[in-house]
């Protein structure tokens, strides 16, 4: 079995999470990197030596020895990069949210379609070995039909990013496109079996005077058919990484929590607790649960699909989804 060959668009905080992931992904093999400034390529050189580097994503995507082009870019420039991609015949594997508005993730979706390359949105909470083994345990019946689910974050503030673009709402659209768009996915993905969700009403606020449109606390209530509903809350202005899944259904309950000092560190604690209506018991999970080590299961998903041996984790068209029920939240917000 020849590795499914990967470029890497991006090498800042979580661009070199993605090259480390690649590298230990069995079944592919990091082949080039490009990052804009000499920082960011000395730092791949030095962590990744024998890889190829460029300071232009253009000379990455000509290369014929590239399959697949894992895209870590601010959010500005998803939909631009994204397409060159797949006009020089590569598939695509984009962080998320996919794009700042519905009208780049069709522009994505379709040229896609048109250039027959496979459109991977990264999603990797659903790969995880605990927010993953919710949506097994409920897809299995553990709790009967879902009725309620709290999804919770709190957390320390995000980074400002490179050029300080996460503080930028031309670049990042909004903060609900950034974090909280792994949750709405989360509900959508959780809740499948009761349907596609309806109306959202949802509130938020800032501690920052100047600037109101950063939201640092964010709560949204987002229906679901047969009176089905998730609570989806997000703070910035706490310490720590701390999430919490709750979801209740019609014959049981299962509560996830997950803590760490930082999103990306290798040592969190986490657990999964199951009540069946008498007896709570906790689940074993198996493997380490967190996004550094679900960014490997996303790149060896993806080589599989190349390949033709496994589906997406997550499509095109739910990078939409998600990114359509931000922006019904974000509309919400200012109501």
């Amino acid at each position: 079995m020849h590795p499914v060959r990967f470029g890497l668009i991006g090498y800042g905080a979580w661009g070199a999470h993605h090259a480390r992931a690649i590298v230990e992904a069995s079944g592919a093999d990091l082949v080039a990197i490009a990052a804009r400034s000499a920082e960011a390529r000395d730092a791949a050189a030095k962590s990744h030596p024998g890889v190829a580097l460029v300071a232009d994503y253009r000379e990455l995507i000509a290369r014929a020895d590239v399959d697949v082009v894992d895209v870590v870019v601010p959010t500005d420039q998803h939909r631009a990069i994204g397409v060159d991609v797949l006009r020089a015949g590569k598939h695509l594997l984009l962080e998320k949210p996919m794009a700042l508005d519905l009208a780049g993730c069709d522009a994505l979706i379709a040229e896609a379609a048109r250039a027959r390359r496979l459109l991977c949105v990264g999603f990797e909470f659903r790969l995880s070995s605990l927010w993953g083994r919710v949506k097994q345990m409920i897809d299995d019946g553990a709790i009967g039909e879902p009725q309620y689910g709290l999804i919770e974050l709190w957390r320390n503030p995000y980074r400002r990013g490179s050029g300080g673009w996460r503080y930028d709402i031309a670049r990042v659209g909004n903060w609900i496109l950034e974090e909280p768009i792994h949750f709405f996915d989360l509900a959508r993905w959780y809740f499948a079996s009761v349907g596609e969700p309806g109306r959202i009403i949802a509130c938020a606020n800032g501690k920052d005077p100047a600037h109101p449109e950063l939201y640092d606390n964010f709560s949204a209530l987002v229906d679901f058919p047969r009176g089905a509903y998730v609570v989806i809350s997000q703070t910035l202005a706490a310490f720590e990484h701390h999430q919490v899944v709750k979801i209740t259904g019609t014959h049981g309950a299962l509560w996830a929590t997950w803590s760490g000092a930082l999103d990306r560190t290798f040592h969190p604690t986490f657990n999964l607790r199951h009540f069946d209506g008498t007896t709570v018991r906790e689940i074993p999970i198996d493997a380490p649960s967190g996004e550094v080590y679900e960014l490997v299961s996303e790149i060896e998903v993806m080589a599989r699909a190349v390949r033709g041996e496994a589906p997406l984790h997550a499509t095109g068209e739910d990078g939409r989804a998600a990114v359509a029920l931000c922006l019904r939240a974000i509309e919400a917000v200012g109501r």
